[in-house]
């Protein structure tokens, strides 16, 4: 905890607190070789290696500017919200707006940018939250100006502009001039900015998101806008969370049972309409203020004793202090802090392009092909799970490899992505080198639809099981060439 005032005590400073997150240690070896796409593609015709660009990045949906598609909770606002009628508490500090140790950096790597390979705070390697397994971690392109956050967290994400992904790191630094990490997950840039349940863990902070989504940007500060045009990220502490997490997020913080408040992580919340920002006279803040009634804020994490925390971008130009600590500034935080509420419902929404939305997208796909694989038959080696293909990769062998996943972890547990009884299922495989796959659904002991041994672009729709029930993969790889094979499963409307 450092230097944040108790409400009962003199102020002397303003800074952000820490932040605990699930503290789920992560391995993952990426491909530099995937296939580059051009620069102006990915990132709106923009130049991505100047920062000179930032100050007139408009940009397009799911770039280094704007991140995340459109329709992506972080881009959408509610209209019409109703609100839960629970009132963040005070706590031991004052609410905080700020960069810094808990906060992080969003830093953009070059198409001529080295490889970089992250090795673990131990010898297991760095951990990987999607795959579940420890191991060395190789970044395509590493930016020289990496700078982790100070603080224990050790926040750091990097935009690859080839790949069009976000790389988030938890507890990274160098050591002896060797970079290491506890965690790594990785997130498209057009994606969602949350996690889905065949890909749950996306980034470093608690909920599963790149510690950068919904950050206040460098960019955004001076931008000329009332307001942020998209929701910001907010940590809460004990006594404002709940237990459990709520859509759109898919985890939690480690220890959550511990909160005793009522909003739960992945929670929005937002400034009723009513609120006054007219007689918030530092510009800084009012943009917040109309932000929070605009888009809201998403619970992301946990601090220790902060009622509220909102992160801005490490390097940004802001300061809501600039000449010490500022009575009226912390009273009107604090007005915040008992005005903000839970959005329970809302009667429509609206994407950023201001299109209409009945409601935010949920039916992402909820299928995996993480392992652990037992090898039932093989050739030259064992096929391995690649995160960023979200598939089971084969080297060539002249004799089939066969293998089977029978632990039901293609289907993650998270809880707004169960497969709901008598719901309607489309399963489509994605494969090459003419590699297949074949996924059973079983009740008790017993098989009860099987998809067969099907390949490259085989749709399968069937019926889950009324009673429930879990399933079984078996993956086999083509011949005599490099071949992988993944899927997707997904409720049918």
């Amino acid at each position: 905890m450092k230097n944040i005032m108790r409400y009962l005590s003199i102020p002397t400073g303003f800074l952000l607190v820490v932040s605990f997150q699930n503290c789920s240690p992560a391995k993952v070896t990426l491909n530099s070789s995937l296939p580059s796409t051009s620069l102006s593609s990915t990132d709106g015709g923009l130049n991505p290696n100047t920062e000179s660009n930032l100050p007139n990045a408009s940009g397009t949906w799911g770039t280094y500017y704007k991140p995340f598609s459109a329709d992506s909770p972080w881009n959408s606002r509610p209209v019409n919200p109703v609100f839960g009628t629970f009132e963040i508490p005070k706590d031991s500090y004052f609410p905080a707006i700020s960069s810094g140790a808990y906060s992080t950096g969003l830093f953009l790597a070059k198409e001529s940018d080295s490889p970089m390979t992250i090795q673990g705070l131990d010898a297991r390697g760095v951990w990987d939250p999607d795959a579940g397994t420890y191991g060395p971690v190789t970044i395509p392109r590493w930016p020289a100006d990496v700078l982790p956050a100070s603080g224990n967290d050790g926040h750091a994400d990097i935009y690859d502009p080839v790949t069009g992904i976000i790389h988030s790191f938890w507890i990274l630094k160098m050591v002896n001039g060797q970079w290491v990490a506890a965690q790594h997950a990785w997130t498209p840039v057009k994606g969602s900015g949350f996690g889905i349940p065949g890909h749950h863990y996306q980034g470093a902070r608690a909920v599963g998101v790149a510690a950068s989504a919904g950050i206040i940007r460098k960019h955004e500060v001076k931008d000329g806008n009332a307001v942020y045009k998209h929701a910001l990220a907010m940590s809460l502490t004990f006594s404002g969370l709940s237990p459990g997490y709520i859509f759109p997020a898919t985890t939690a913080d480690y220890g959550n049972e511990k909160n005793y408040g009522k909003i739960p992580e992945g929670a929005l919340l937002m400034l009723p309409p009513s609120f006054d920002t007219s007689k918030i006279a530092n510009a800084d803040l009012k943009k917040i203020a109309d932000t929070l009634k605009t888009y809201g804020a998403y619970v992301v994490d946990r601090n220790t004793g902060t009622p509220y925390a909102i992160y801005v971008e490490n390097g940004s130009d802001f300061n809501l202090m600039p000449k010490g600590w500022d009575n009226t500034i912390a009273s009107q935080l604090d007005q915040i802090r008992a005005a903000l509420r839970q959005v329970v419902s809302a009667t429509e929404w609206r994407d950023g392009n201001e299109s209409s939305m009945s409601a935010l997208n949920q039916n992402f796909n909820a299928f995996s092909m993480r392992g652990p694989w037992q090898v039932t038959s093989t050739g030259t080696a064992a096929g391995a799970y690649d995160t960023i293909a979200q598939a089971v990769e084969f080297p060539a062998s002249s004799q089939q490899i066969i293998q089977r996943n029978t632990n039901g972890t293609g289907l993650y547990n998270v809880t707004w992505g169960k497969r709901l009884p008598n719901s309607k299922q489309r399963f489509t495989v994605h494969a090459t080198g003419e590699a297949s796959m074949r996924l059973d659904v079983w009740v008790g002991s017993g098989v009860v639809y099987s998809t067969g041994n099907i390949g490259d672009g085989v749709v399968k729709e069937f019926t889950w099981p009324a009673s429930g029930g879990w399933i079984t993969v078996t993956a086999a790889s083509g011949l005599n060439q490099p071949s992988s094979v993944g899927a997707k499963l997904i409720m049918i409307p």
